[in-house]
């Protein structure tokens, strides 16, 4: 269980690059990053306007020094410091995660990013290419996977629990922007704008999310070739509202060969909060997960009473328990999945040991490229008229 007590010699010297005042990924970040003094937050360009980021750096005790206009100014001024910092978490709009990345790893900095790391499949390798010749952690946020029931599935899918996967039904279809937010909402509006947001809004906002929790589920899944439909139901829009995408899967230890995944990824579902689950079906047994009630999985047996599973509980994997944080029956929610993650992130970055673990894993710069190549695939495949497009 954990305790809050370090698992690291030292707090790792941590910056941020956006995340400013009313940033809601920006304090879910920092919460997360030092809920387990793990990282210490010293320095920050916070707003691209230099004068409100500084301001909002103080407020959050950041020395004045280094409250800096810019990610360039910040990178320079600190590679010069004993004391510099040592990691940086990227919570920018899409169009500028690529360039900052690939400067923090030339800067020699282990990155935090969110989501998608960049706009194209061929910037992608280049930031794991850099990563690995820089031998520097490149963790992006996919926060849902932090929770601990993706660990217990993960570990029920290796050893056989649910026999071979055949099909796999996932979506993440909130219905926040049915209606045209962005008129109003000016977070809103870059999400819709090619140029800011990359060449897909619902896809790349939540479809990647299920996408990476079943590759964190069942890790030697390959997908063989992908099919798409998109469109925008709110008149304007120059991306996406609403996707549908078929997958076909090659055949591996845990996988049937031809098994399907289907996943709706939506922002014009009227009504729901999220709608972000995963149904993993396989030849013995099925399990189900909500990330509205994270805690609780569902696991299935032909011709058996359902059964849910609890977090905490002693009957799970101990895999499932290791990142633990209160007793079973208390409920945790993202913020405890994203401290979990940078737990993961830390433990990466100093090398830290990882025996605790049993099964050591984060959603690392492969994961985020392999997002982004899906993403390519899938609207390939829908703007030629939803055909089959091979994966590889």
């Amino acid at each position: 269980m954990i305790n809050g007590s370090k698992v690291l010699d030292h707090s790792i010297r941590w910056a941020m690059v956006g995340g400013g005042k009313g940033s809601q990924i920006g304090y879910i970040h920092r919460s997360s990053a030092q809920r387990d003094n793990n990282f210490k937050l010293v320095a920050g360009a916070f707003d691209i306007n230099p004068e409100r980021g500084i301001a909002f750096g103080q407020e959050l005790g950041v020395d004045p020094d280094r409250c800096y206009p810019d990610y360039q100014t910040m990178f320079a001024e600190e590679a010069k410091r004993e004391d510099g910092i040592e990691a940086v978490s990227i919570a920018t709009p899409n169009g500028t995660h690529y360039a900052i990345t690939k400067a923090a790893l030339e800067a020699g900095l282990h990155v935090v990013c969110e989501k998608p790391v960049c706009f194209t499949y061929a910037e992608a390798e280049e930031l794991v290419a850099l990563a690995k010749a820089k031998n520097r952690v490149v963790g992006v946020t996919y926060g849902y996977s932090g929770h601990q029931m993706i660990q217990q599935a993960r570990q029920m899918i290796k050893n056989g629990d649910l026999g071979q996967i055949r099909v796999i039904n996932m979506s993440f279809a909130f219905g926040a922007y049915n209606v045209k937010l962005e008129e109003t909402n000016p977070a809103a509006k870059w999400r819709f704008d090619p140029a800011k947001a990359g060449i897909s809004f619902a896809m790349a906002d939540v479809g990647t999310h299920p996408l990476y929790l079943i590759e964190a589920m069942i890790p030697d899944m390959k997908i063989r070739k992908v099919l798409c439909t998109k469109q925008a139901f709110i008149e304007g829009r120059q991306l996406e509202d609403n996707a549908f995408t078929i997958m076909d899967l090659e055949g591996t230890e845990c996988v049937q060969d031809g098994a399907q995944v289907y996943c709706w990824s939506s922002s014009i579902n009227c009504g729901a909060r999220h709608g972000h689950k995963v149904r993993i079906v396989g030849s013995k047994a099925s399990i189900e997960w909500d990330d509205e009630r994270p805690n609780q999985m569902s696991y299935e047996i032909e011709g058996e009473p359902v059964r849910t599973l609890e977090r905490g509980a002693g009957y799970l994997y101990p895999e499932a328990r290791v990142e633990d944080r209160i007793g079973g029956g208390h409920a945790e929610g993202l913020f405890e999945a994203w401290s979990n993650l940078y737990r993961r992130f830390a433990v990466a970055m100093s090398g830290a040991d990882t025996s605790e673990y049993g099964d050591f894993w984060y959603p690392s710069v492969e994961a985020g490229a392999q997002g982004v190549k899906w993403l390519e695939k899938c609207v390939e495949s829908a703007n030629n008229n939803s055909v089959w497009v091979d994966f590889n």
